[in-house]
């Protein structure tokens, strides 16, 4: 469980990573949505990542 706690905030990031790809590739970059979307999961991710692995301790 603390295996998946450390690995949350860069499975937020690439969640933002994979939202901001299916929108190239459906050629949907004008969407204010999902792109808005991808760069706070991005954020959040960054920033859980940091706390997250200040936190827990193996």
């Amino acid at each position: 469980m603390k295996g998946l706690l450390k690995n949350l905030g860069l499975l937020l990031i690439l969640a933002g990573v994979v939202v901001l790809v299916v929108c190239f590739f459906t050629g949907d970059l004008n969407n204010n949505t999902l792109l808005g979307t991808s760069a706070i999961l991005m954020v959040l991710g960054l920033i859980g990542y940091i706390v997250l692995n200040k936190l827990v301790v193996d």
